[in-house]
């Protein structure tokens, strides 16, 4: 079991305009290089119109606070967790290019299967868009409600009960009856099924009839067949995409071994993602998120929702000095057509 972690302090105060530009200045060049970032180098990127010399005791003092390290004495500093928290809070929103918006958009437009083949064709698509693992979490189809509701006679005793969701899932439940039904009795209760299904979920409770006649009796096996099945419906269900990628984006054999040994178990997948969208925010950098093992990442997610209600998540993992600005852009934009997709009204589209 991954071993958590206390959440780190907070930023307390707004920086003043010139420490919140180096700090930015810092950030953005490690990003883009993994290497110290030194005062010459921010003095002339910043556009701070002040001396080197101004720009490092600035960069001590941003050291002091907490918002940089050194990392050798000789060196130029990193952004620490709080740097990096601090970057993300005043980051203005990004916008995909449109390549990648013709992607996403192409993508649902023509997936198709049950959901659970929609979640993970989405995981490679957003692993395609950002170069990093991405996870896709689905709470199953309980919150789902249902389109249409169709039982079939087999034989005598034997029904096939077909169900559509909102979701796109299609699930077949065989109806064993202890009673003999005709084709007119099972075409009859296939149709007071669908009055009496259609437009509720698997958690909604529904009146049955209490009639002793086969139709009723019928209406009343499958309704409790259907719904028998909500133990295992509730489940998540995790989805990664391109964790071959932790090779390539993380430093270190034994982060990349321990970032995959968190990715293989799922149970703390969706603890994780979960714990982050609890806490009300999009991206945990560096120990925020709790787990010791990935105390060197940052994740991103959005949530997917339906009629109001979160059903599920999109995320990404990467490395704590991961490209914030795009990644995030492209976690709304694929939480937003994907709650689009299973019949969601985004509040945020």
């Amino acid at each position: 079991m991954a071993r958590r972690l206390k959440t780190p302090p907070q930023p307390k105060r707004n920086l003043d305009a010139r420490k919140a530009t180096i700090l930015e200045a810092v950030v953005v060049e490690h990003i883009d290089t993994a290497q110290p970032v030194g005062s010459s180098s921010v003095a002339q990127s910043a556009d701070l119109a002040v001396s080197p010399a101004t720009v490092r005791t600035e960069m001590v003092a941003l050291e002091r606070e907490g918002y940089l390290a050194q990392p050798h004495t000789s060196a130029g500093r990193v952004p620490t967790d709080l740097g990096y928290r601090y970057f993300v809070d005043h980051l203005e929103a990004g916008i995909l290019g449109s390549a990648q918006q013709k992607q996403i958009r192409e993508f649902f437009a023509h997936v198709r299967g049950e959901v659970e083949d929609v979640l993970e064709q989405t995981s490679i698509l957003l692993s395609h868009l950002t170069n990093y693992t991405s996870v896709v979490v689905g709470s199953g189809h309980s919150h789902a409600s249902v389109l249409s509701v169709q039982l079939v006679n087999l034989d005598a005793r034997h029904h096939l009960l077909v169900t559509v969701f909102s979701d796109g899932t299609v699930t077949k439940h065989s109806v064993l009856a202890t009673f003999e039904a005709s084709h007119v009795e099972v075409s009859e209760a296939s149709r007071q099924l669908n009055a009496l299904l259609i437009g509720t979920t698997l958690e909604s409770k529904v009146q049955v009839p209490s009639r002793h006649d086969v139709v009723a009796k019928l209406v009343r096996e499958a309704v409790a067949v259907l719904h028998a099945e909500m133990p295992t419906l509730e489940g998540e269900q995790v989805y990664i995409g391109g964790s071959s990628r932790v090779a390539e984006v993380f430093e270190g054999v034994e982060t990349v071994r321990k970032v995959l040994g968190i990715l293989e178990e799922e149970l703390l997948v969706v603890s994780l993602v979960e714990d982050i969208l609890d806490k009300g925010i999009s991206v945990a950098i560096g120990s925020e998120h709790g787990y010791e093992p990935l105390s060197s990442c940052a994740v991103i997610v959005a949530p997917v929702s339906l009629e109001g209600e979160t059903i599920g998540a999109v995320g990404l993992l990467g490395p704590t000095r991961m490209k914030y600005r795009e990644v995030m852009a492209a976690a709304e934009a694929v939480s937003q057509h994907l709650t689009r997709h299973f019949g969601g009204d985004d509040p945020r589209a």
